[in-house]
Formats: C-alpha cells, sequence, structure tokens
C-alpha cells in the first residue's frame, strides 16, 4: 500500500497524521524521562538509607558479632543495588532519552522539508490553473465581443439607410473581433494543455513522491519506536545479573548469621578471668557465751584463736561481688592492671600487634634512607648523603623506642598468661574430676578447655618478613606505568638507562627515598629517579594517582 496513489487526495491528513507521530514520540520521550527520574530519586534515596544506617565508625568499634557483620553486608549490597539502578537511569538517558530527542528533531525538520515541497508543488498547479482559466474567461470575452459585432454588421448591411462607411466600418470591426477570438482560443487551448500537463505530473510524480517520502519517513519513526521499547527494555535486562548477585549476597549474609558464635563473643568480649567467690564461713558470735553439758545446741566449728579464717576474710572478697552491682572504676593505667585478667591479656596484645606494626614502618622507612643515601655516595651531583644522616638517626632512635615498648609490654602479658595459666591448671584439675570434655573449641575462636590452645599467643610479625623481597625469582606484577620526562644513564649499580619520553612499567612505588623500581619492555628492572618520570598508577591499586 502506498500513501502516493491511495491517498493522493489526503495531504491535509497526512499533515496531521505526520504532526502525531512526532508529538506520540516525543510523549514517549517523557515517560521515558520522568522514569529515569524514578529511578535517580530510589538510588538516591536508597544511599542514604544505607548511610543513615551505615555510619562512619572507629576501628575499635567495628563489628564482631554475625548479626552485625550479616546487617553490613547487607547494607553494602543494598548500595551496590542502588549504584545499579544508577546505571540504569544514566543508561535509560543516553541510549533511549536522548536517543529519542535527537531523532525527534531529525523528524521535525524531514517532516517540514516533504511538506513544503508538497506545498509549492500545489501553488505551482494552481498557478497553471489560474492562467488556464485566465485564458479560458479572455476567451470566452472575444467570442461574445466578436458574436455581438458580427450582429453589428449584419444589421448595417441589411439596413438600405446605412451609408457604406458604416457599413465598411462594422466589418472592419467584426474581422478585428473574429481575429481576437481566433488568439484567445489558441491562447486558452495552449494554457488548458500546459495545466493538464501539470496536473498529471502533480498526481502521478510529484504527490505521489513527496506522500512517500511522508511514508518513509513515518515508518521509519514506527521502527524505531519499536527499537527504544527494546532498548528500554534492555537496560532493564542488562543489569539482573549484577542485582541478582546483589540479592544473592544478602542472602549468604542472612546464613552467615551464628547465634552460637555471637554467644561466643560474648564470653570473649566481657570475660574477666576471675575465679567466683567463695563460701561466706559462719562467724560465732555466742563464743563468749557459757553453755551447759546438756545443751543441745548445734556447734559450731571453732577457729584458731577465735577468728576467721583468712581464706575466707570478707575483705577479700568483696570487691569481687560484681555480679549484681555496678563494677568499681579503676583509674586506667599503663599496664592495664585496672582492668581483669582476660581483658588485660586482650588489650595487651593488640598494643603489641600495634606497635609490631609501627616498627616494621620505621625498619621500612630506615632501609629506605640507607638505600638513598648509597644513591648520593655513588651519585653525589643527585643530593647530599650527610643531610640524611639526621632522619637515620632519628629512625633508628624511634625503632629503639618501640621495642623497648614492645619489650616491656611482652613482660605485662608473660605476667597475664602466667597467672592465667595458673589458674588454668586448677581449673583443669576440677574438670578432670568431673570428667567435662576437652579441646572442644568455641565460636569465633574463644578460649575453651584444651589448655594447649588457651595459651597459644598470636604470631608476632617477623621483622625480617621483606628482607627477601628482592630476591623472588617471580617478578613484581606492574602496578601502573610511566613516562620518562628526562634521559638518564643509569650508569650505578642497580639503576635502569632511560630516553626521554620512553614508557615502562613501574614494579614497585617511591618509598621515600626518591628512587622508583621500574621495568622495561624487554624485562630488564631497576631503579630511576622519580622526579624523572611521570607516573600514572592503575586503579586497582593503591593511590590511584598520577606523579609528575
Amino acid at each position: 500500500m502506498s500513501w502516493g496513489t491511495d491517498l493522493w487526495d489526503q495531504f491535509e491528513n497526512l499533515d496531521k497524521h505526520s504532526q502525531w507521530g512526532i508529538d506520540f514520540l516525543e510523549r514517549y520521550a517523557k515517560f521515558v524521562k520522568e522514569r529515569l527520574e524514578i529511578e535517580q530519586t530510589y538510588a538516591k534515596q536508597l544511599r542514604s538509607l544505607v548511610k543513615k544506617y551505615c555510619p562512619k565508625r572507629p576501628k575499635d568499634d567495628e563489628p564482631r558479632f554475625t548479626s552485625c557483620v550479616s546487617f553490613y553486608s547487607i547494607l553494602n549490597e543494598l548500595n551496590d543495588y542502588a549504584g545499579q539502578r544508577e546505571v540504569v537511569a544514566e543508561e535509560m538517558g543516553h541510549k533511549v532519552y536522548g536517543e529519542l530527542m535527537r531523532y525527534s528533531q531529525d523528524l521535525k525538520a524531514e517532516r517540514k522539508h516533504h511538506l513544503q515541497e508538497g506545498r509549492k508543488a500545489q501553488q505551482y498547479l494552481d498557478q497553471c490553473w489560474k492562467h488556464m482559466d485566465n485564458s479560458k474567461k479572455k476567451f470566452e470575452r472575444e467570442c461574445k465581443e466578436a458574436e455581438k459585432s458580427q450582429l453589428i454588421y449584419e444589421r448595417l448591411d441589411n439596413d438600405i439607410n446605412a451609408t457604406k462607411s458604416e457599413v465598411e466600418k462594422a466589418k472592419s470591426q467584426l474581422y478585428l473581433r473574429q481575429h481576437m477570438a481566433e488568439e484567445s482560443k489558441n491562447e486558452y487551448a495552449a494554457q488548458l494543455q500546459n495545466f493538464n500537463s501539470e496536473q498529471w505530473k502533480h498526481f502521478n510524480v510529484a504527490i505521489p513522491q513527496i506522500f512517500k517520502n511522508l511514508q518513509d519517513m513515518d515508518e521509519r519513526r514506527t521502527v524505531k519506536l519499536g527499537e527504544m521499547y527494546r532498548s528500554f527494555a534492555e537496560v532493564e535486562r542488562r543489569v539482573i545479573p549484577i542485582i541478582s548477585k546483589c540479592l544473592e549476597g544478602m542472602v549468604t549474609a542472612a546464613k552467615n548469621v551464628n547465634e552460637r558464635r555471637d554467644s561466643g563473643i560474648v564470653v570473649e568480649s566481657f570475660k574477666s578471668g576471675f575465679e567466683p567467690p567463695g563460701d561466706f564461713p559462719f562467724e560465732d558470735f555466742s563464743q563468749n557465751i557459757q553453755r551447759t553439758g546438756s545443751d543441745g545446741t548445734i556447734g559450731t566449728p571453732k577457729t584458731e584463736g577465735g577468728k576467721p579464717d583468712p581464706k575466707h576474710a570478707v575483705g577479700r572478697t568483696k570487691n569481687k561481688l560484681w555480679l549484681f552491682g555496678k563494677k568499681p572504676k579503676a583509674p586506667t593505667l599503663e599496664d592495664l592492671s585496672h582492668l581483669p585478667p582476660e581483658q588485660r591479656r586482650k588489650k595487651l596484645q593488640q598494643r603489641i600487634d600495634e606497635l609490631n606494626k609501627e616498627l616494621q614502618k620505621e625498619m621500612d622507612q630506615r632501609d629506605a634512607l640507607n638505600k638513598m643515601k648509597d644513591v648520593y655516595e655513588k651519585n653525589p651531583q643527585m643530593g647530599d648523603p650527610g643531610s640524611l644522616q639526621p632522619k637515620i638517626s632519628e629512625t633508628i632512635c624511634n625503632m629503639e623506642k618501640l621495642r623497648s615498648e614492645i619489650h616491656k609490654n611482652e613482660s605485662w602479658l608473660a605476667e597475664v598468661e602466667g597467672k592465667h595459666g595458673s589458674r588454668s591448671e586448677r581449673r583443669s584439675s576440677a574438670d578432670v574430676n568431673h570428667h567435662a570434655p576437652h579441646g572442644r573449641e568455641s565460636p569465633e575462636g574463644s578460649y575453651t578447655d584444651d589448655h594447649s590452645q588457651e595459651h597459644r599467643s598470636p604470631p608476632q610479625p617477623d621483622p625480617h618478613e621483606f628482607d627477601d623481597e628482592f630476591d623472588d625469582d617471580d617478578p613484581l606484577p606492574a602496578i601502573g606505568h610511566c613516562k620518562a620526562l628526562y634521559s638518564f644513564d643509569g650508569s650505578n649499580e642497580g639503576t635502569l638507562v632511560m630516553k626521554e619520553n620512553e614508557v615502562l612499567y613501574v614494579i614497585e612505588e617511591d618509598k621515600g627515598d626518591g628512587w622508583t623500581r621500574v621495568r622495561k619492555q624487554g624485562g630488564e628492572e631497576g631503579y630511576v629517579p622519580t622526579s624523572y618520570v611521570e607516573i600514572t598508577l592503575e586503579k586497582n591499586s593503591k593511590g590511584a594517582v598520577t606523579y609528575i
């Protein structure tokens, strides 16, 4: 079916229909815009909700209970889910709404062009019709004038009273009118033939072509709408796998909730290490009252000298009766002796771990400074080796202070563990008498009746852990790339020759010594001055910044 042949006389209706098509396309574009705004608002509200219920916490306040960890995992998954809703909104805005608006502008321009062509063709045909109609009317007037002149001539010719000059004048007027009528006839015939020819071209060539262009435009608009409907759905479909992973992560977090482990964490967090208080002795205040031999009063055991057994002294147990009362506040001491034994042991171990980490940092800094000093000694033009000595001395002083602190805390820890071990041995003998099972592990690694595990301290970090870093046979992975700003001859041992604008792989960042470890395309490795290169780290590496 063709608009050009079947709708040759429906120009105005096709004008309205093409306008309706563009209006409908823009209406759908408006729908998509409102839909993506809903997605943006939804994602924003989800992120605000996650931020509200997952506030920033100090490191010591990190959740340990499985129920809390699972909840924060769910919040993280929900945050990722919100990110996918933002992706949906962005894709809808770029691939659907933006494309629809651009296509709408193109359609408007094309429709305007086709309609202008149609109106021009119609105006030209109307102009031809006016020329034909004017020549027709002129021909009609000339014929009437010729008929009128002929009647005058015949009347004068038959009138015996008419003079010869009047008859000749009427005759000449008749010939003139007949000649003018003949010319009008010829002009009318020519104009009529021209109009018929232009009309045929108009309805068989021009209009069908214009209407066909409008039909093609409308069909392309329909196809485009179908594509946009599909793109609209594809945007949602593409994020379904990631959203499914987010939901699976939430389900996994829910499965990780462990009530026994949480109970173990409560024990580990609040266990004091004290033994329960012993029985209070009976204090007999009637010992000074004289009794007869027949007195049937039940006697009470007496302690030597009439004094209570010092093992059961009230004063020694008074401060331990915290079960139903408030624990007395004690001043914070450096050795943490104000804490219960178990809590003191944990705090001391945590403090030792932190000090070991700081010591390792100082050792790394010392090694880096020594390396820089060696480089400066071999290349005096790069710097003064003596300027690094104060910093090296300061670092060594810090290391000694840290070692002293570690030794002091380890002695306190050994003291706590020694006392804890003696109590554990007493409990162990009691447990043997009661046939209690041994070696069961409680949730979250809390201490059990297995004393071989109970007294095992966490592994201490090896201060020489990174001494063999450069002796590893496996090549270090590239963490970024760099571009040489200047040439470097690399004449010293361990350095690498590079040319200006040469691109190399970065395998180790500058540790503060002014040198960066790089690798060439051929696999050759070495150090180059950090100030000689422009470094770009990869996104997944720490830092991910550019140094110049």
